[in-house]
Order: C-alpha cells, then structure tokens, then sequence
C-alpha cells in the first residue's frame, strides 16, 4: 500500500542556508587507528529549502530518511578505536551517497510504501544540483580522507556503517548484524567469524549484497585503492537506544580490534 503525503512546493537552487551544516563531518581525523569508519546515512536532516519533500516528520523519523542508531554507534566506535571517521549530514530522500550517480534510487520517488513529493519530476538542473551540493562533497571528503590515512599508513582498512529494519515486506529478518562484502574477504571473513564466535546470528551477504548498489561508496574507494573493507549491517531494533548503541559500539570495537591485529589484513592475503 502506497501512503499519500502532502503536496510540496519546489525548492529552489540553493539548497543550502549559511546556517545550516556542510553535507559531510569528520571525526577524529588525526585517530591512530588504521581504520576509516564510513556512515552514509546518518541523519535525518532536511534543510529548509526541501520543505521536507512534502512529507511529515513521522515519515522522516523512519527508515526511509535515514538508517536508525548507526550515527551514535559510528561516533562511539571511532572514539573506542580512536578512528577516524566520515558522515553524511543530509538525509538519503534528498540523495543517496551509497548510489551510484546513474542508479534509478540514487533520488527516491518512493520509499517502503511512501510517495516522496519532492522528488518527481525533477527537473536535470534541480538533480544535478542535489548531486553537486551533497553527493560530490560527501564523496570528497571521503577520499581526501582516505589519501591522507593512505599516505600515513598501514592500509587502512574501511567499514562502510549501517542499519536495516527487523522486518522487511512481512518477513523477520533473523540476523542481529550483516556482513557485506564484494570481492574481497580479507577484512570480512575474519569479522563474521569472530562475531559468529560471539553467539550472534551473521548475515554474510544479507539482509542485502555488496556486490551490488547497496555496497557503492566501498565500490568506488575501497575497492579501486586495493584497500580491506566491509560493509556492516545492524538491525536497527537493537541499536535504536543509547544503551543499544553504546553495547554494540562496545561488541564491534573489540571485535575490530582484534582483526585489525592482524596486518595481513593491509596486504594482498586473503583477497577473493
């Protein structure tokens, strides 16, 4: 069933106030750890010139604007391991940085049952002034960051962090956290086997895949610089409370710890 929502005017051009935030934070960029924690879908956040695509905010606190608790595990973990770490600062509904530019869903008309107002029928200047003021400067910064860790070295490794809903069109899903991946299994296959060795129930390639647009921001720069990556998925009903959060963060930091032990990791062993 697909909800109506109210009607919305179109913003314009600038998309962005002085007053509001860059589309992108770094967090402890100068951390010892060799690692880049990545969060794509952090908040929420709409600024004024979208009048909220014409949704409510009871639409936008859902899934569809952003993944739920993974901003306060992601800030936590970077602080536990002393990573450094990039976010996003715009909700998906306006772009999705773990799109591809040509990717259908990079700007959703529709999202789990829910018409998005503000985004049919755009125009290629309002689209590609989405793409210019959030998805390129969020991707900048990516690699920027990237290079610089690069350059200080070992590796680093990258974790791509997200949540996923306990339910998915009827079906419960049962895994407590995924594991995604593409082709290379040095930094995921030691993860899923260590937090299998925690009792939980691990998702290798689920709820969805990394070898397809669910795994792109890992795709365009982990990948292509020969750098260990995974792409983490926790549902969301354990992580949507400071205490859920603040346990999971605990759970990862010392998990990765323990991977990142390992220096094989940040060379060639274990790729495919």
């Amino acid at each position: 069933m697909i909800e109506a929502a109210m009607p919305v005017e179109r913003p314009d051009l600038q998309l962005l106030a002085d007053d509001e935030p860059a589309p992108y934070e770094i967090l402890n960029e100068a951390g010892d750890a060799p690692l880049l924690l990545l969060c794509d879908h952090a908040t929420n956040f709409m600024p004024r010139a979208f009048r909220l695509l014409g949704l409510d905010e009871a639409r936008l606190a859902r899934h569809i604007a952003w993944d739920i608790g993974i901003a306060e595990v992601t800030r936590d973990l970077a602080r536990r391991l002393d990573a450094p770490a990039v976010l996003s600062r715009f909700s998906r509904l306006i772009v999705d940085p773990n799109r591809q530019i040509d990717d259908p869903t990079l700007i959703p008309q529709i999202g789990d049952g829910v018409v998005v107002p503000g985004n049919r029928d755009l125009t290629p200047e309002a689209r590609a002034a989405r793409i210019d003021g959030f998805h390129r400067p969020y991707h900048a910064a990516v690699a920027r960051t990237l290079d610089a860790l690069r350059a200080r070295g070992p590796g680093p490794a990258v974790v791509s962090m997200h949540s996923f809903t306990p339910v998915m069109k009827g079906f419960e899903r049962p895994w407590e956290i995924g594991i995604l991946w593409n082709e290379d299994g040095r930094l995921s296959q030691p993860l899923m086997a260590r937090l299998r060795a925690q009792g939980l129930t691990v998702g290798d390639n689920q709820p969805y895949s990394g070898r397809g647009g669910h795994g792109h921001t890992l795709q365009a720069h982990a990948d292509p610089r020969g750098l260990a990556n995974a792409l983490i998925e926790v549902r969301q009903d354990l992580i949507d409370t400071h205490h859920g959060a603040a346990q999971w963060s605990a759970l990862l930091a010392k998990v990765l710890a323990e991977v990142l032990s390992d220096r094989q990791i940040f060379g060639a062993e274990g790729r495919g």
